[in-house]
C-alpha cells in the first residue's frame, strides 16, 4: 500500500510569497510577527514505556484515523532473510492474548470500520479507521497485538504460501515488477537494503522460520521503536487517558540500534536489458544514488525534490520539453526518494514513440541531464517547482489519512514533526543555487547509478 511522503503537505500560508512580484521586499512589521501555521497542529508526547503519542485533531466529522507505525521494515531483514518484516506482518493478525487469529479484523468490520497493515522499506504499519466512540476499543486491540504478537505455529506455513502466492501475482507474473526487482539488484547488489525486493526473495521466502520473526519481533516490536498517530475527532486529553490506559502497560523494551548499509563503492552493474513478451513498448529508467532527509548530506534532501521536478514535473520540465514536446517520447518524468532512512534516489524515466530507437531516446535523455549540471536550475524552474509541488498537492491532505501517513512515517525515520508541519515553509526557501548544487552533486560523476531497458522481445 502507497505512503504519502512529508513532502506531500501544504499550507495555504506558504503560497502567499509565491504569488508576491518577483522583486524582494522587506517583510513588513506584520508579516515578520506571523506566527507560523502548523500544516495539521498536531501535539506530541511520550509515554513512561517510551512511546511517542501525536495527535492531529479533526473535527469534520465523527470519525478516527489510528496508525501504529513500527520504525522497522523490509531494509532491516536479517542477511539472508529478506522478507521476514513483511512476513511478520502477516502473522501480526493471527492473535494476541486477548484477540484470537483473525479476530482482530472482523471485529473492526463489525464496527463498520476499516483496517489493513502496510510493510515498507523502512516502516511497517497497522491501521484502523472507525466511527470515533469506537476508538477504544482498536486502541486495545492494537495494543494487545503490540505486546504479545502470538503467531501460532500451525499458521505459519499456511500463511508461507499467501505471501509466496502474492509474489507471483504481484512480481512474477508482471514484467515491469520482475524488471524492476532485477534493476535494483544490479543498481546496488541483491544483499543489499535497497537491492532486495520488500516481499523477500523467493527461496528466502521459503527459509523464514518462526524464530526468526520472534526475534525481528523481540527486537523491533518495543513501544520504544514505535509511533502511534491518532487523526480525527478526538481530544487530547481523552487520548492520552486511553493511551496511559491501553497501552501504558506494555513493558519498556532496550533502545533498538538500526544499521542500514551504506551505497556500494560502485554499482555492480552499470546497465540492465531485459526483453519479454509480454511488453508492447519500450521503457528506460536511469537511477542515481543520492541523499536523503537522514543520510548524506541531508541539507541537499528539499533541494532535490526541486532538482525532481524541474527535471522531470510535468508540462514545462526539462524532460518533458526534450522529449515530449520534440516527438521522441510518449512520456517522461523523474522521482526522488529522500523520505526514507538510508541513502535515497533520483531517477529518470522515459517511454519512445514508435518508431524512436532506444539509442535516439536515450542520448537526448543524457543530453538533458548534462545541460541541467552545466547550466543549473534556474530561479524560473525553482519557482515554478515549488509552487506546483506546494499548490498540487493540497487535495492529498483532505483525506483523514494524510496526517498519520505524512507524520508517522517521517518520525519513525528519525525525522522532527515540524519537517512535516512546516515542510512547504521550508521548502519555500530553497534556492536556485542550492537546487543547482544538489543536481551536480548527485548527476556528476556519480558511481553508483545504473541504466536500464524493458524491450518487447522483438526489438
Amino acid at each position: 500500500m502507497p505512503e504519502l511522503s512529508r513532502r506531500d503537505a501544504l499550507t495555504a500560508a506558504a503560497l502567499l510569497p509565491l504569488a508576491a512580484p518577483a522583486l524582494a521586499q522587506a517583510p513588513s512589521r506584520t508579516e515578520r510577527e506571523a506566527p507560523r501555521r502548523p500544516l495539521f497542529g498536531a501535539v506530541e508526547w511520550r509515554l513512561a514505556n517510551g512511546l511517542r503519542v501525536v495527535l492531529a485533531e479533526n473535527r469534520r466529522a465523527p470519525v478516527a484515523a489510528h496508525y501504529l507505525y513500527v520504525a522497522a521494515g523490509a531494509g532491516d531483514d536479517p542477511a539472508g532473510r529478506s522478507g521476514v518484516a513483511h512476513f511478520l506482518e502477516h502473522m501480526a493478525f493471527k492473535g494476541s492474548p486477548g484477540v484470537p487469529s483473525g479476530a482482530f479484523s472482523r471485529t473492526v468490520a463489525n464496527e463498520g470500520g476499516q483496517d489493513n497493515a502496510f510493510t515498507s522499506r523502512d516502516v511497517t504499519g497497522y491501521f484502523q479507521i472507525v466511527e470515533a466512540s469506537r476508538l477504544p476499543l482498536m486502541m486495545r486491540m492494537e495494543a494487545d497485538r503490540l505486546g504479545g504478537v502470538l503467531m501460532p505455529a500451525e499458521e505459519v506455513e499456511p500463511e508461507r504460501g499467501v505471501i509466496l502466492e502474492e509474489r507471483r501475482s504481484r512480481v512474477v507474473a508482471n514484467p515491469r515488477a520482475r524488471f524492476m526487482e532485477g534493476f535494483d539488484a544490479a543498481m546496488w547488489g541483491d544483499q543489499h537494503w535497497r537491492g532486495r525486493p520488500l516481499i523477500g526473495w523467493e527461496e528466502e521466502i521459503r527459509a523464514i522460520s518462526r524464530q526468526d520473526m520472534l526475534d525481528f519481533n523481540a527486537r523491533f516490536y518495543g513501544p520504544g521503536n514505535c509511533v502511534l498517530v491518532v487523526a480525527g475527532d478526538v481530544r487530547e486529553a481523552e487520548l492520552r487517558r486511553w493511551a496511559d490506559e491501553f497501552y501504558g502497560p506494555i513493558p519498556a523494551r532496550a533502545p533498538t540500534s538500526r544499521d542500514r548499509a551504506a551505497p556500494p563503492a560502485r554499482s555492480p552493474q552499470a546497465r540492465v536489458e531485459a526483453r519479454d513478451p509480454a511488453v508492447r513498448e519500450p521503457s528506460f529508467i536511469h537511477s542515481f544514488a543520492a541523499p536523503s532527509a537522514t543520510w548524506g548530506d541531508t541539507a541537499l534532501a528539499d533541494p532535490l525534490e526541486v532538482v525532481a521536478h524541474a527535471l522531470g514535473g510535468g508540462t514545462g520540465s526539462r524532460l518533458h520539453g526534450a522529449l515530449v514536446e520534440s516527438g521522441l517520447a510518449v512520456g517522461a518524468g523523474a522521482s526522488y526518494d529522500g523520505d526514507t532512512f538510508g541513502v535515497g534516489t533520483l531517477g529518470v524515466f522515459a517511454t519512445p514513440r514508435p518508431g524512436v530507437t532506444p539509442a535516439q531516446l536515450e542520448h537526448a535523455l543524457r543530453d538533458t541531464l548534462e545541460r541541467l549540471v552545466q547550466e543549473g536550475v534556474s530561479e524560473a524552474e525553482t519557482r515554478r517547482a515549488i509552487r506546483q509541488m506546494t499548490a498540487g498537492n493540497l487535495l492529498a491532505l483532505d483525506g483523514l489519512g494524510a496526517a498519520p501517513r505524512m507524520i508517522g512515517g517521517s518520525l519513525a525515520i528519525g525525522l522532527p514533526l515540524e519537517d512535516v508541519e512546516f515542510w512547504a515553509e521550508k521548502l519555500s526557501r530553497v534556492s536556485a543555487e542550492q537546487a543547482s548544487r544538489a543536481a551536480r552533486a548527485v548527476l556528476r560523476d556519480n558511481p553508483v547509478n545504473t541504466a536500464g531497458w524493458l524491450l518487447p522481445a522483438g526489438a
